[in-house]
């Protein structure tokens, strides 16, 4: 199966999980849940909520995580700050990246917005550098988009 083949997937089985569930936090928790399970060579999925100047720990599948993070700090936090996909080929150049676990080597950081305010990131590491392409960025964002239409 290609990318897009595997991300339309992906993206109707979201789409069945969340399907007339209203609670976000639930919604995450399920989506982590999934993607943890799907993607290949991922060792931590999850979800940032944004409260006033910071990022805070939500649903997540993987090992023990930071639990705020500042917003525009590290690649979530520039994500949320703003508002742009951050799809990093190797964290260790990024410039105040920080880091959860030291086995990371990629990330890739997804805005979740609600009547267009970031709400929320979806976050995915990987120990392999280079993990996420754009394909994996496209595919991605079209899951963040169902989930987004899920928030009231």
């Amino acid at each position: 199966m290609n990318k897009a083949d595997f991300y339309q997937t992906l993206n109707a089985q979201v789409s069945a999980i969340i399907a007339g569930e209203t609670d976000s936090i639930a919604n995450m928790a399920n989506i982590s849940a999934l993607l943890f399970d799907a993607l290949d060579e991922v060792n931590w999925v999850g979800f940032y909520r944004c409260f006033d100047e910071e990022l805070v720990l939500g649903p997540f599948q993987g090992k023990v995580a930071c639990i705020r993070i500042p917003i525009g700090a590290g690649v979530c936090g520039t994500a949320a700050k703003t508002g742009e996909v951050q799809r990093i080929a190797d964290v260790h150049q990024f410039s105040g990246h920080i880091a959860c676990d030291a086995a990371s080597n990629a990330e890739i950081v997804l805005p979740v917005r609600k009547e267009g305010k970031v709400v929320a990131v979806l976050d995915i590491d990987s120990t392999r550098f280079e993990r996420f392409d754009a394909d994996d960025e496209s595919g991605l964002q079209a899951l963040v988009h169902t989930f987004e239409s899920s928030l009231v």
